[in-house]
This record gives C-alpha cells, sequence and structure tokens, in this order.
C-alpha cells in the first residue's frame, strides 16, 4: 500500500520530449541550450497541472548535464543527473512562494545566490506560484534578477500572471503555456493505461480528457480514480455513471425528436434525465453545445473544430445532414435565451420544457416550408391547388420536347400553359438525390436569398395618383388632426409651424427651425407616411425634412407666445379670454 505512486508523478516527464502538448517551448528551451543563448531568468505562466514545473526541472537538469546528448535532452548517467534524479543535487534549489513570499525569505535566497556550484556549470532556483509574493519581497528580488551571477539562473512559475508586477515581468523571458489539447490528453492517458496493464476505451479516455479542461495532472488525478472504482477495466458507460456526466446519447436522441416534432418523446427523454439527478440548467447548457457541435461539423472545414473520437464525429456529422442552418441558428438562440433566464424563473421545469417544445416548433415550420404539397395556380381564370407530382410531371413533360414544338406544345395544352405563364419553381426529378450536405457559408447565402425572395415587393400593384401642390396642403391639414387625436399634440404643433413643400417625384419636404424638431419627425415619419399615402392614394410618397437657419425670433415656442398669435388670427379669442376671467400670463 506505501509503495503506490500516483499516476501524475510517477508518470512525471524527465526529458523534453515525453512533456505533453507544448512542443512549441520545449523546442525554444532546446535551441537556447544548443546554441548557448540561455536567458537569465525565465517566467512559466500557464493554467495548473500543464508542465510548468516539470519543464523547469527538466532545463535546470539538462544545463547541468556533462554529457547532453545529440537531442539535447539530459543522459542521464552523469553525477550531476544521477543527484538529480535521486532528489540530491545542490545545484538545483526550489522554493515555494506560496509559502515563503515575505522579504525575509527572498533575502535568504538573494544571500545563497553569491556561492558557486559545486558540481555543474549552473546554480539554478526555481520560484513556484511566484505571483504570491508580497510586494516587499518583489522590490528586495529586482536586483538580483536583472543582475545576477554568471552561475545563477532563475525560473520563476506562475499560475496568475497579471498579479505580477510589470518591474519583474521585464526582466524575465516569458513563456506562456497553453491547456494541453483533448487529443493529446486522450493519447498520453492511452500510454499510462497501456503501461498500467489496463484495458481502456478511447472513448472513456476521451471523455475523462474532455472533463479535465486542458489539465494533464487533473486528467492524470481522474484516471486513478476511476480505475479504483473499475478494477483494471475503463469503460466509457462506467466513466459516464462515476463522473455523473449526461451520456450525448441522450442529445443525440432529443435532437432527432426535435427535428420531428416529437413533442411527446421529448418530454418523456427530459423527465428521464432529470429522474437521472441532473440539473435542467446543465441539460439545456449540454443541449446547446450538442446543437453548436451539429453546426461545426456540417462543413468538413470546420470538422476539425470538433474535439470529439472519430466515432462521434461520424455521428455528428451524419446527423448534421437533417439538421439545416435555419434552424440550428433559432435553436441556438432559443437555448441561450433560456440559459439566461433559468436561474430568475420561478418554475424551471416548464421553462425549459417550453424551450424544448419552441425549438420543436422551428423544426417543424422549416419542413413544412421545405417540402410544399400543391402550389396555386389559375387555370381558365379560376384559382386550382395543382399537386407538387403533378406539376413535375409537366415540368418533365416541357423537358422532353424539342425546341421547335415546345411552343406549340405548350399553346395546345392549357394547363400546361397556364401553369408554365406562371412563376412556380421548376421540379427536377434528379435534383431531389442530391445531398443535403452544404457549406456553412452556402447556407448562410442560401437563408439570404430566400429571404430577398419573401420581402420581395409587386411594383404593378403600388399606388401612383397624381396631386397637387394645393390638395398635399389639404391633406397635411388633415395629417395635423390626425396626430393630435392621437394625442401628439406637440408633433402636431410641429408640423404646422411651416407649410411643407411638394418637390418632384413626390417628395414633400418640411422645413423645421431646430434639430430637436427633426427627430421628433423621425420618430413617427411612418405614421404620418402611412395616413398620406392612403389619403393621396399614392405609394410613392417620400418625407424629408430640412433645418431653416434665419431669422427665427418669429416662431412661437412657449404657450404664451402661441395664444399671442392665434389672437393675431382671430382676435375674438381674447373677448372669450377676457369673459371667462383667464390669466394672459399662464
Amino acid at each position: 500500500m506505501s509503495d503506490f505512486i500516483v499516476s501524475a508523478r510517477k508518470y512525471r516527464p524527465s526529458t523534453f520530449n515525453a512533456v505533453v502538448g507544448q512542443n512549441s517551448i520545449t523546442s525554444t528551451l532546446k535551441n537556447a541550450i544548443k546554441r548557448n543563448q540561455l536567458a537569465q531568468s525565465f517566467l512559466f505562466c500557464g493554467p495548473r497541472g500543464i508542465g510548468k514545473t516539470s519543464c523547469a526541472r527538466i532545463l535546470a537538469k539538462t544545463v547541468n548535464c556533462e554529457n547532453i546528448t545529440e537531442n539535447i535532452e539530459a543522459c542521464n548517467k552523469c553525477v550531476s543527473c544521477k543527484s538529480f534524479n535521486e532528489n540530491a543535487s545542490f545545484n538545483v534549489h526550489e522554493l515555494d512562494a506560496a509559502s515563503n513570499n515575505s522579504v525575509d525569505d527572498i533575502r535568504r535566497l538573494v544571500d545563497q545566490v553569491r556561492f558557486a556550484p559545486q558540481i555543474g556549470e549552473y546554480n539554478i532556483y526555481i520560484i513556484d506560484e511566484v505571483h504570491m509574493l508580497s510586494t516587499q519581497a518583489f522590490n528586495a528580488f529586482l536586483k538580483t534578477l536583472e543582475e545576477p551571477p554568471k552561475h545563477a539562473k532563475f525560473i520563476l512559475a506562475t499560475t496568475e500572471k497579471h498579479k505580477i508586477i510589470p518591474t519583474i515581468l521585464s526582466r524575465c523571458q516569458i513563456f506562456d503555456f497553453k491547456r494541453v489539447g483533448i487529443n493529446d490528453i486522450s493519447n498520453h492517458l492511452a500510454f499510462v493505461a497501456k503501461s498500467e496493464g489496463i484495458v481502456a476505451e478511447k472513448e472513456a479516455l476521451h471523455l475523462i480528457a474532455q472533463k479535465s479542461d486542458g489539465s494533464l495532472r487533473d486528467s492524470l488525478s481522474l484516471f486513478d480514480r476511476l480505475i479504483s472504482f473499475s478494477e483494471k477495466e475503463l469503460i466509457y458507460q462506467g466513466v459516464i455513471e462515476h463522473l455523473n456526466i449526461l451520456d450525448y446519447e441522450y442529445y443525440f436522441k432529443v435532437t432527432s425528436a426535435l427535428l420531428k416534432n416529437d413533442i411527446n418523446a421529448l418530454l418523456l427523454l427530459f423527465n428521464e434525465i432529470l429522474d437521472n439527478g441532473f440539473d435542467g440548467h446543465h441539460f439545456i447548457i449540454g443541449l446547446s453545445e450538442h446543437l453548436r457541435d451539429i453546426l461545426v461539423a456540417k462543413d468538413e472545414s470546420t470538422l476539425q473544430l470538433l474535439e470529439k473520437g472519430e466515432v462521434l464525429k461520424q455521428r455528428y456529422f451524419e446527423q448534421s445532414k437533417f439538421c439545416e442552418l435555419s434552424f440550428l441558428i433559432p435553436a441556438l438562440n432559443l437555448c441561450n435565451e433560456c440559459d439566461v433566464q433559468y436561474k430568475q424563473s420561478n418554475n424551471k421545469r416548464l421553462l425549459v420544457e417550453l424551450s424544448l417544445m419552441r425549438i420543436s416548433s422551428i423544426g417543424h415550420q422549416t419542413a413544412e416550408k421545405k417540402s410544399p404539397k400543391s402550389f396555386i395556380v389559375t387555370l381558365n381564370d379560376e384559382k386550382k391547388h395543382i399537386s407538387v407530382e403533378k406539376v413535375a410531371e409537366i415540368d418533365k413533360k416541357i423537358e422532353k420536347t424539342p425546341e421547335s414544338h415546345k411552343k406549340s406544345e405548350i399553346e395546345g395544352n392549357s394547363e400546361v400553359a397556364d401553369i408554365s405563364s406562371k412563376s412556380i419553381p421548376r421540379i427536377s426529378l434528379s435534383s431531389k438525390k442530391k445531398s443535403k450536405t452544404l457549406s456553412i457559408t452556402a447556407a448562410f447565402k442560401q437563408m439570404n436569398e430566400k429571404k430577398d425572395v419573401e420581402e420581395e415587393i409587386d411594383v404593378s400593384k403600388l399606388r401612383n395618383a397624381d396631386f397637387s401642390s394645393t390638395k398635399m396642403l389639404e391633406s397635411w391639414k388633415e395629417v395635423i388632426s390626425f396626430v393630435k387625436q392621437k394625442g401628439k399634440s406637440n408633433l402636431g404643433i410641429t408640423l404646422g409651424v411651416f407649410l411643407p413643400e411638394l418637390n418632384d417625384n413626390f417628395l414633400i419636404v418640411l422645413p423645421l427651425s431646430n434639430h430637436s424638431q427633426v427627430e421628433m419627425i423621425l420618430e413617427e415619419k411612418y405614421m404620418i407616411l402611412e395616413f398620406l399615402r392612403n389619403k393621396l392614394e399614392n405609394d410613392y410618397i417620400e418625407i424629408t425634412t430640412k433645418v431653416i437657419k434665419g431669422d427665427k425670433s418669429n416662431i412661437p415656442y412657449t404657450n404664451k407666445d402661441k395664444f399671442a398669435k392665434m389672437i393675431e388670427q382671430n382676435p375674438h379669442l381674447e373677448t372669450l379670454r377676457m369673459k371667462l376671467g383667464l390669466d394672459p400670463d399662464y
């Protein structure tokens, strides 16, 4: 029992070539050693468990090796390498800055730096979690880090680069370690399993790699835990049960039910997922990820973005053939809405079920639009429904007719003539056999073209009645009365300050005194246009505004000024005011 060593330590890399997923960094360090261009201080930064400290130790071991191999690796035979492997090297000094973060700890380290190494060429100082040092400790370290003795090299490691002061960063050669890829972790776990004599399914190892979030150490810890659970055998179903992961099989089934608009199956599947102890929020996030993966799988060029096993990639590719982009994009939006609203919802289960129903209806509507059952055409001045099969039959008949006889053939058949004269899509039997797989770009283009066709306006139906400037001004007064009835008195007053002008092409120019009035008109422009177009029976009418920059002193702004202007037009208003006893300075 006491001899057991966890896999993260047992299979810790001891050479540059054994480091997983950091090829660019290991190549750079090897070249620096080969050309004797080592910096005096290094900073290794990145997430946990990706090989920062391991690379620091390998670098420390290699630079002091007496017989470096042609591949720039330590020989493991010289005195320096043997002492390092036995954790008895006097040349390598490791300091945990999390527990030794005071200024006194750094001063003791600085005092040791001046001593030359007993064996080898360099004294290597590895400071792990260096961001934990206090500000005073950093400042005490600055001078030594900038101008260390020739025999001293510093390797700093941290998971939080942003916490290190800029003066330290500027004195180091910085290496940013990346998260280890899922395939790299999966391959390494396969190597460990083979070394330990463990039978492991590839999909199970891939799932562990996904769960570890790019950390090789975390994946090895999960691996050890699962081996203890499964006793020398690692299968996919066991990993699913032990790690409490929602199986992707559920998402494939849910997507199939969504495409079929099978609401009963959807509700039963979601109920089964809840009964298995999974949270609805976890499910909806997983569904959005699944739909995203289907979107990525639609195009072979983006299939590489799918970090799954080869078998699973093929399943995603197959299902993507049945999912159009016009279904996936709205479905992803609805999943995102549900994700945002989940925490605030009182009835969380109902929220998820409603989201599933809405997504399902998108797929159903899309299928109906893609497969029309009939076309409406006019035959002998009478509207009739013609089935798709009938149109295809007529279309095929026309295609087979020679060009010289096609016109007479069409004219001789009234049904063919009426159908061919309409803008009915030509139906080709061979086109039905084409693959439904489209590139993402082509699918977007197809959606946009479809939208343009739907929004196309029949110009022949637009009204185009002519009218004079006088008739326009009469209608303008009715516009003012109309907007005031709508409760927009300020807008009515603004419309009545200046008279509009009628220009060519039915363009009405409205003079205004300031830009605030322009904004007011723009907000209600379409309401005014609709009234005018209906009143004057002309759909080509447009309204534009212009700001008058002349004398604005005569323009009434306050209620008092407006009343004075009204008295000028009708003096009897003053008599009425006096009889009612109203205050002139209201």
